[in-house]
Formats: C-alpha cells, structure tokens, sequence
C-alpha cells in the first residue's frame, strides 16, 4: 500500500475497532474507505469481530469485484458500492443498525436534530423504506438516491448508513445520529420532543462544519479508545 493508503486503513481499523467496542456494531455492520487517485475502496469483511488486521479489509473497485483481502466482502456491499459511485465527495461510508436510530423508522416521529451536535445533518436525515437487505445494485442505487447529498440514511426497520468526506467524518457522523436519537428517545418519554428550529439548524450547522469541531472531538476519542485498548 502506498503511504496515505496505509493511513487510510489504519484510521479504517481504529473506527472499527472503537464502533465494535461502544456497541454500534455488535456483529452486525461494516465500515469503507475510499482509497485515493484511484477507483477503489477498503470495506470490513464478513463476520468480521472486535480484533481486526488489515488482511481483515478486503479491496474492492467500483466494478464490484475483489481485488485483494481475506475473506469475503459483507452481503450488503452494494451499500458502499453505490454510495461511492454517485458521491464523489464521500470517502467513507459506515452502515451499522442503531437502536435508537432506527426505532425512529418504525414509529410515528420523523427524526430530526434535537441537540446542537446534530444540526451538522442539517441537509435532513431522510428514510430509505425498503427494509429488506441492501444486496443488489439495484437495491444500492434506490438508496443512494434516497440519500440524496445527505450526511445520513435512516433505513426502515433495519439500520443506519452514516458518510463523510473521509473516515474521521463518517465516524462522527454515526456518533452523533445516535446520540442524537437517544436523546430525542429520552424526550419522548418526558413528553416529546421539542426539535432544533430550522434557524438554528442552518447556523449551528455553518459554525460546526466549518470548525470541524464535532469530527475532530469524536476523532479523539476514536484514538483515546486506541491507546487504552
């Protein structure tokens, strides 16, 4: 691997490391990134568990075809394929199935941001329907539309797809709809939510992007995770 490759997939296997430790992964999810100058990607393996190597990443092209890893690519890989090809800006991609998250696609509240962290998902957090396993292209190009130029996906009865411009963001991204989810969970059982404004949303989200505050702060505790693991 060159240089920024083995940094990508060190940075790839340090978010892995710490979504499987904080319970967002538990068995089931993956976690890619894309490689630079080049038409390729590092996706988690089937089965993959707490302790990951990078033989445990398998390289894929945007053909869908292996190209080098041990293992196979996870079933749902067209999630990760179809995502990259119509987002070039996305160059890391996490799917996992958050309880909190996800109970917002079979219940009659829309999520939306409820603390401030969440309004970097100014752009909505939209619901992709189909609930089914994302293991065809056809079924990863529906969500990849349904994604739109969203940071997140909410997928109905299922999971979480969470982006970002590199591994650092998609990692906060996933930390954060969470979160986000859990409080407003909690607020319903206080009786119910009372949503960011649009407003807010908008500024709060300019501020928070654009100091990269969120993605840094989450990013260290991704490493804090490392160096006591």
């Amino acid at each position: 691997m060159t240089p920024d490759a083995t940094t990508i997939c060190e940075k790839t296997l340090k978010a892995w490391r710490f979504l499987y430790r904080r319970g967002f992964i538990e068995g089931f999810g993956h976690i890619s990134a894309r490689l630079p100058d080049s038409d390729e990607f590092l996706l988690t393996r089937h089965s993959l568990g707490p302790r990951a190597a990078q033989d445990d990443l398998v390289r894929m092209n945007l053909k869908g075809r292996k190209l080098a890893g041990k293992g196979a690519p996870p079933g749902e890989f067209p999630i990760h394929l179809e995502i990259y090809r119509a987002r070039p800006d996305v160059g890391s991609i996490i799917h996992y199935h958050g309880l909190y998250a996800t109970a917002f696609t079979t219940s009659a509240l829309t999520l939306k941001p409820i603390h401030v962290l969440a309004s970097i998902f100014r752009d909505g957090i939209p619901i992709y329907g189909d609930p089914k396993l994302v293991s065809d292209p056809q079924r990863g190009r529906a969500l990849a539309g349904v994604l739109g130029m969203s940071r997140v996906a909410l997928m109905r009865a299922h999971g979480v797809v969470a982006t970002g411009a590199d591994v650092e963001e998609a990692v906060a991204a996933a930390f954060i709809i969470e979160e986000n989810a859990h409080r407003a969970c909690l607020s319903c059982a206080l009786g119910g939510p009372i949503w960011l404004d649009e407003k807010t949303i908008v500024e709060a989200g300019e501020e928070l992007i654009s100091s990269r505050g969120p993605f840094r702060r989450v990013w260290a505790m991704v490493e804090s995770d490392a160096e006591q693991a």
